[in-house]
């Protein structure tokens, strides 16, 4: 039986209205054990939040004007995955035109909430709550089988679209015969967060503590002569660091995959901004040669025909000390909160975001967000004014969600960017209350209101921003508490914001 669209968007609608996990593995895989072998990627693609293609170039700008919805649904999984191909596919002179036809042939045949889909869908706002961890869980339970061996397949191969179809067209056989391929990138394992050190070490026993650097993360396979380096999002960008290929390839191995960070370093050793690291990746040859990158690694997942995933850390970091000495993320072991302080502490002296600490009897697990692996950052907050609030998606439907955070900027206000974290049901129903009160007129989607509602607001870094007025923009805020005790005229100013960026004006 084909599954249309609309089934997977009843789905969707019944996972982002549950905070369970089980309810959401449940909703999941009772559509998994329905599909058809050609609807299996298009399907976990989209249940995830993403395209098969992985981008197509859309923006709001082509889905603004979509056609009316039509009276009843009628597109299927493949309809949508093919329109999707096309519109990917198109470049050129009148690539633009092409590809708002195209879409709105398809929002034509869509019935109003398969467009509202959709439209989440391709700008990457779905907020189902579906990631990568309860996927998996769902493709274990429609295909009957224990998650470990789905978790393990999907670490040597990487790919949770083609995983899926194995789990559910060739079962437990089908991922017992997935093997690491050196060339094929594995998916990356994943780091918690603890608030210190001492807190890290309660929860790993005897670690590594190693510099967080605040790079792009890369894994680099070398076969030979032939390299390839991925992003953590497994996208190959070989032909953009040619300085990583030519690291690896001075390596005494014949054969390696290594896990590891780019960064762009000041003449002192010291770290650029994570946006000047960023802005290399697409950067041709003069620039290259103008802002070279370094490589560090901080893990050994292959060696000369030797698989090292299932290996402790202790023994991978030893294989890695050996091979790439230079080339290796500083780390200390540390029994004890002091050593480990000790490590935090010369790691934001050499101007690096923090550390890792990481289990020394720890695997290497994809996907996995465990005590095995922790960061630890020291933490920033500022005390900035909503300037408005956008409708939310998925479970916040009916909600005020995303913030427009604003510091003082003499007597008017300049704009930091966007939040949606750290906010509890509570505080989401609060909010609309409270800012729907202090609401002074409507754009589409965002409610503008006075701004008068002091919010303390956590962050990892700013960085500088082309999209905002002020230059500058926070990196991973979050919310910390709304301020009620604080009027507008104390929050924090675009000065200050600019002192902690390294920012001000000589």
């Amino acid at each position: 039986m084909v599954v249309r669209l609309r089934d997977l968007v009843d789905v969707s609608a019944v996972v982002g209205a549950t905070s369970s996990r089980t309810a959401k593995t449940e909703a999941l895989a009772g559509l998994l054990a329905r599909l058809e072998p050609a609807e299996v990627a298009p399907a976990v693609a989209f249940l995830s939040g993403r395209l098969t293609q992985r981008q197509i170039g859309v923006g709001w700008a082509q889905l603004r004007e979509s056609p009316p919805p039509a009276a009843q649904p009628g597109l299927t999984l493949a309809d949508v995955d093919a329109a999707f191909a096309t519109v990917g596919a198109l470049s050129g002179t009148g690539s633009q035109a092409a590809r708002r036809s195209t879409l709105r042939a398809l929002y034509a045949r869509a019935d109003a909430e398969e467009q509202g889909f959709l439209t989440r869908l391709l700008l990457g706002d779905l907020a189902q709550g579906a990631l990568a961890g309860v996927m998996t869980a769902a493709v274990a339970r429609a295909a009957d089988m224990p998650q470990a061996e789905v978790r393990r397949a999907l670490t040597l191969n990487g790919d949770l679209q083609a995983i899926a179809a194995i789990a559910l067209l060739d079962g437990r056989a089908g991922l017992a015969a997935v093997r690491l391929e050196v060339g094929r990138p594995l998916s990356p394992m994943l780091a918690a967060t603890a608030p210190d050190v001492g807190a890290a070490l309660e929860r790993t026993g005897p670690a590594a503590v190693e510099f967080k650097l605040d790079g792009a993360r890369v894994q680099v396979h070398r076969d030979g002569g032939d390299v390839a380096v991925f992003t953590r999002t497994l996208d190959e960008v070989t032909g953009r660091v040619p300085e990583v290929v030519a690291a690896a390839l001075g390596l005494p191995a014949r054969s390696a995959v290594l896990d590891g960070e780019v960064i762009a370093l000041r003449p002192g050793g010291r770290p650029h901004p994570f946006q000047v690291t960023g802005s290399r990746f697409g950067a041709r040859s003069r620039a290259q040669a103008e802002l070279p990158l370094s490589v560090f690694f901080f893990d050994l997942l292959h060696l000369d025909g030797e698989d090292l995933l299932d290996a402790p850390l202790a023994i991978r970091g030893d294989a890695l000390a050996r091979l790439a000495p230079v080339q290796r993320v500083p780390r200390a072991l540390a029994g004890d909160p002091q050593a480990a302080q000790a490590a935090f502490d010369a790691a934001l002296a050499a101007g690096h975001e923090g550390v890792m600490v990481k289990a020394l009897d720890s695997p290497y697990a994809a996907g996995r967000r465990g005590a095995a692996w922790l960061k630890v950052k020291p933490v920033h907050t500022l005390d900035l004014v909503v300037l408005a609030v956008e409708w939310g998606h998925g479970r916040r439907r009916g909600l005020l969600s995303n913030l427009h955070l604003g510091a003082r900027d003499g007597d008017g206000w300049a704009m930091l960017g966007k939040t949606f974290k750290g906010l509890t049901d509570a505080l989401l129903a609060w909010q609309t209350e409270r800012f729907l009160a202090l609401e002074t007129r409507r754009e589409r989607h965002v409610v503008h209101v006075a701004p008068e509602q002091v919010v303390e607001i956590a962050f990892d870094g700013i960085q500088a921003s082309r999209r905002y007025a002020s230059g500058m923009t926070l990196r991973f805020a979050r919310v910390k508490r709304y301020r009620d005790d604080k009027p507008a005229a104390e929050a924090d100013t675009l000065e200050t914001v600019r002192t902690l960026a390294g920012m001000a004006d000589a």
